[in-house]
Order: structure tokens, then sequence, then C-alpha cells
């Protein structure tokens, strides 16, 4: 195929389209008249959107405006039991819908499988894995999050975020969501139906696409890698948090314990000594600081999940999903409830999707296109009526094999803005280790504040004789006063 890129055709203009390619040669005038009826109907399809100003394959957004669009919330609401098993459901609110609405995992699975079905180019988010038995609170939780996480990047994702769907899933607050959806979806088609800039896709590429893809790919599997890492690093530093709490607890806890001892000493041990009566009373106290110290420890480890796991997290799901094909097949319940691992080494990124999905059957195409033109011809001179109706419906397979050309750019197009986008989240770099930064110093400054207000009362457990123990002297106290 050469020239510019054409929309595909609507029934009524294909139609036209094989008149007008049927009596080209035989009446010249007649076939330009159809040919002009042909891009009236086209372009008078009400379901085509209209071309943006500028050029559309830029983005023009920032990591700001993008995360500005909407901030959506899910939180566990108390578990029902229903006739055999009990179910999770969650309240999802929306700041940009103002809507808080109660949804269950079923009902982000049906999502889900619709934006697949209606943005087939694009990065649709996974879900989290789906577990029918024995889901426990750790489960529950992780997958609490990375619902958010998978509902956030949909609201933020400008096509995505665009859709009546999201909305529709946002704000409906009927008991039927799953079939509100699915009659939102039906009969509409994907993105490049709707889209009216897809047909022109082609003209928007630039010449070395291929190339640039290619080293685009490589950078973001890099990326991907080096996030994947720094994700498990930094949910270790806040799980030691987490431990160190709970070990700070314990300590304190035990040195209550040994406090609060009440077993009689004999005399001859002590030789008469209330040192250990001293000590105990001395070691009672202390807990509250360890506790203390536990609570700020705790809060610093919740904090780095928080703010600093949670958004490596984030990306990497957005990286995951420029990873995901939408060939697998995936959908459907019980489809995620194998573990991630497995899941992606099942699937393709949308590079190698584009190459071994789109393009393959776009070559194919134009091969059997090449093939099937010189039968149109004689079809065309033989005019026998058999002939005729065959070549009526080669001709709507032409249009098939055009629109599956069109496909292939309007995929590369859509490739080529997910891209950016990914770049376009690249500074929340900067945001993960401000916030790891200042957990912290926030944490081990309020931490060493518990400290030094602890040490004073540590005096008293060298109180005794000249020649008891004394405390130990701090390092910059060695360095005013030498041995």
């Amino acid at each position: 195929m050469t020239g510019r890129a054409m929309d595909p055709l609507s029934p009524a203009a294909a139609a036209a389209a094989a008149e007008a390619e049927a009596g080209e040669e035989a009446d010249p005038a007649a076939a330009a008249s159809l040919r002009t009826r042909v891009t009236e109907l086209r372009d008078a399809d009400p379901r085509r959107m209209q071309v943006p100003p500028g050029n559309p394959l830029l983005l023009s957004y920032t990591l700001q405006e993008l995360l500005a669009r909407d901030t959506v919330q899910v939180e566990l609401i108390p578990e029902k039991k229903g006739l055999f098993l009990k179910h999770v459901e969650y309240e999802v609110s929306s700041q940009r819908f103002k809507s808080s609405v109660y949804r269950r995992y079923n009902d982000f699975v049906v999502f889900h499988g619709l934006l697949l079905q209606k943005f087939p180019y694009r990065m649709v988010p996974a879900l989290p894995p789906k577990r029918v038995l024995g889901a426990n609170r750790e489960f529950i939780e992780a997958r609490r999050r990375a619902l958010r996480r998978f509902i956030n990047l949909v609201a933020r994702h400008p096509p995505l975020s665009e859709d009546g769907l999201l909305g529709l899933f946002l704000s409906f607050g009927g008991s039927d969501v799953q079939n509100k959806l699915k009659e939102s979806a039906h009969g509409v088609g994907d993105e490049f139906v709707n889209y009216k800039l897809a047909t022109r896709a082609k003209d928007f590429l630039p010449a070395d696409i291929q190339a640039q893809f290619a080293a685009s790919r490589e950078l973001i599997r890099n990326i991907y890698n080096s996030f994947y890492k720094l994700r498990d690093r930094a949910e270790r530093v806040a799980s030691r948090a987490i431990d160190n709490a709970a070990d700070l607890l314990i300590f304190g806890k035990e040195l209550s314990a040994l406090g609060s001892d009440t077993t009689p000493l004999p005399s001859w041990a002590t030789l008469n000594s209330s040192t250990w009566g001293s000590l105990k009373q001395a070691l009672k106290g202390l807990s509250v600081e360890f506790a203390l110290l536990a609570d700020k420890a705790a809060r610093q480890g919740k904090q780095e999940e928080d703010d600093v796991v949670e958004k490596l997290n984030l990306f990497l799901d957005l990286l995951q999903s420029y990873k995901v094909s939408r060939d697998c097949p995936l959908l459907g319940d019980g489809a995620f409830e194998n573990d991630f691992g497995i899941f992606r080494a099942l699937t393709l990124d949308l590079c190698e999707r584009h190459e071994k999905g789109v393009l393959h059957k776009h070559q194919r195409a134009l091969h059997k296109y090449g093939l099937m033109k010189g039968q149109m011809m004689s079809a065309v001179q033989s005019r026998e009526p058999e002939a005729v109706e065959q070549l009526e419906s080669r001709i709507l397979e032409e249009t098939a094999i055009q629109t599956m050309e069109l496909r292939n750019y309007f995929s590369l197009y859509c490739l080529h803005q997910e891209t950016q986008l990914v770049h376009v989240y690249l500074p929340l770099t900067s945001h993960i280790l401000g916030a790891f930064v200042n957990s912290q110093i926030q944490g081990h400054k309020e931490m060493s504040q518990v400290w030094n207000d602890l040490k004073p009362k540590l005096n008293c457990l060298f109180a005794g004789p000249p020649n008891a123990l004394t405390p130990p002297r701090s390092p910059q106290e060695d360095s005013a006063f030498p041995h």
C-alpha cells in the first residue's frame, strides 16, 4: 500500500467503495462521483472523535499534571459472610468524581478486561493475583495496595482517564456495576475505531521509529531491573525498622520484667548489699522509653512503606504494563491466581507484541492483497455474475487488509506515546529519594532525642561504692576528656 493511510470504512462507505472500484474502468466519471460519496460517508461518521490541535503524537503533560488528575483511595470495609465463603469489599473514593462506591475484586476484573478490549495498544496495568482460599490478612492488604496502584495509574493515564468506563466504575452506586460496565462498552469498538486521528497515525510518526523503539525498549528494560532491585532493598530497610521496633519493645518489657521480679535473694549471696534492689527499681522504669523508641521505629518503617516502597511499586507497575501483552489469555475468573513470576513469564512487552502481532499480520495481509489484485481486475473485465460477486467480497476483504495496515501504524503511534508516558513518570525518582531521606532524617532525629532522654536515667544503675562501675561515656566525652 502506498500514499497516505485511509480511514476504515463504515458498511455504507464500504459498499460505495466496492461499486466505485468495479466501475472505474467502465465509467471513470461515475467512479469519481462514487469515490466522493465514500469520502462524505466516512467523514460524516458521528462515532469518530475530533483531531486535537498541535502535534497529537507528543505528550505535553508533566508528572505533577498527571498526579493532579485524580487521587483514588481504596480501603477495606468489614468482611461480609456469604453462604459458604467470606468475601472482601473495598471502598473506592475518587477526588475527581467526588464519589465513594463499594467494589469487589471481581468488579475490578471486569473493568480491567473491558479496558484491555477498548485500549489494546495502551499500557493497562495488571491486576494483582486472585486467591479464593486461604487469603490471610497480609495477602488481603497487599492486594488492596495493588488495587489502589492500579486504579490510580488508570485514573492518571491520559486516554484511559478520559474514557467513560472510568467514570462509571468510580461513580456508579448501583448493585450491578459489572453489567453496567459491559452495557456501556457493548458495540463501541476499540480506540482505533473511535479515535478520528487513528487512520492518520503514519503521518505523525518519525522516519526512524523502529530504531527509536529498539533503544527505548533496552533503556526501559534496564530501568525496570534497577528499580526492581531498589524496591527490594527499600522493602528490607522498612522491614528492618519494623523488626527493630518489635525488638525494642520486647527489650523494654524484659527489663521491666526483670525489675519486677519478686524472687527473694538469700543474704549470703548479696552480702547484705542493696545494689540489686536499687537496680531492679531502676530497670522497672526503663520500659516506657523503650516503648517510645519502638513506636518511633515502627512509624518510620510504616512511613517508608507508604512513601518509598509504594511509590517504587507504582512505577514498577507502570513499567510492567509496558511489557504486558494483550494477546495472552489471562482474563476471567481465576485468571490471576498464578504467581506474578509465572504471569510475567507469559507476557511480551509492547514492542515485541507489535512486531509479532500486528506487524506480522500486516505483512501477511499485504502478500494476500498482492495476489488478490490481479484476480479482481480480471473479474471486472469479464463481468460474469459470479465473478462480480467474488469481486464485491474481495473488495470488502481489501478493506480489512487496509484496516490492518492502519492498525499497524496506530499501534506504533500508541507505542510512541506510551514510551513518552514512561519518561514523564521518571521524575518520580526524586520524589522517592526525597521521601526516603526525609524519613531517615526524621526517624533518627526522633529516636536520638529519646535515647538522650534515656541516658540520665542510667546514672542510678551505677550508684554504689567508689570502686563500683561507672556509666560509659559518649565518644564526644571521650574526645573532650581523654583518659
